[in-house]
């Protein structure tokens, strides 16, 4: 940690840290929230990391547990009646119930207690259910305390879903979104929804993961040089990504073989220069 701390700071930049350990043992087993070996080692990494970003000293943003609260609403849409090994595991957080509104609380105390000056936000997933369902289940865990909500657009290029040959790919239904807003799906669309969330939770926005994909008529594409418009359309409109609830946006993708900012043709970096030089005011 203390080598991205170092180097992100050498830069002049914010880490980002997403915790993700609620995946280590398949991303939607709930069993592991009553393992003592699992979550005496989960409490124990949570607090060390907060821990080690207080002595940075500096701040950072931590994200948590994409997706992993929308399988545990999927699961029991009451978060008090799905159990969670807490206070056996995590004295910092004795008094909150052993249930996934412990959980969540118990991280928000974490990271409040030993990194005051680390901002962190919930994931709130498009799939997780009905929209005011999933603003009232995340209350409840505790996001609303949180600084941030986190939210993506895709987890990789839409050309890699559409050739469909990669096995990080195989989902079905359609990737590549009509920057006309005309048909579905569509950008406007997805803001509509994230601007839900935004006001529902009383709370900005962070886009996590964008592809890096460059735009093209021709659906699919290659290993490394996949399809997608997500950057284009961000960076031609980035005022309604901020009249949505949105602070900033992170890219990168959740699985290999995709394209890449050295492999884009230099979109990323010619976008990027350019919006530096006229940023649009939050």
């Amino acid at each position: 940690m203390n080598i991205l701390t170092d180097s992100a700071a050498a830069k002049g930049v914010t880490p980002m840290f997403t915790l993700y350990s609620m995946a280590a043992w398949d991303e939607n087993n709930l069993s592991v929230l009553t393992n003592d070996t699992y979550m005496a080692a989960y409490w124990s990494g949570a607090k060390l990391m907060f821990q080690r970003l207080g002595a940075f000293g500096k701040p950072a943003v931590v994200h948590f547990e994409p997706d992993f609260w929308a399988y545990t609403q999927q699961a029991n849409a009451d978060p008090t009646k799905q159990k969670v090994a807490v206070t056996k595991h995590a004295a910092d957080c004795a008094g909150l119930p052993d249930d996934v509104t412990g959980l969540g609380k118990c991280l928000v105390k974490l990271a409040r207690t030993y990194a005051p000056k680390t901002l962190i936000g919930f994931h709130a997933s498009g799939w997780a259910g009905d929209t005011a369902a999933t603003v009232a289940y995340l209350k409840k865990i505790g996001a609303a305390e949180a600084d941030l909500m986190v939210i993506e657009t895709l987890d990789r290029d839409a050309g890699c879903f559409e050739l469909g040959t990669d096995p990080n790919c195989k989902r079905t239904g359609k990737f590549y979104w009509d920057e006309t807003n005309t048909t579905s799906p569509n950008f406007k669309e997805h803001l509509s929804w994230a601007k839900a969330i935004a006001t529902g939770m009383d709370l900005p926005l962070l886009w996590w993961q964008m592809p890096f994909g460059v735009p093209s008529d021709k659906p699919g594409g290659t290993a490394g040089h996949y399809r997608d418009n997500r950057v284009r359309y961000l960076f031609s409109h980035v005022a309604e990504f901020v009249a949505a609830g949105g602070v900033g946006a992170v890219f990168g993708t959740g699985a290999g073989n995709q394209t890449y900012i050295t492999t884009d043709g230099d979109q990323f970096k010619n976008a990027v220069t350019k919006y530096f030089a006229a940023p649009t005011p939050l």
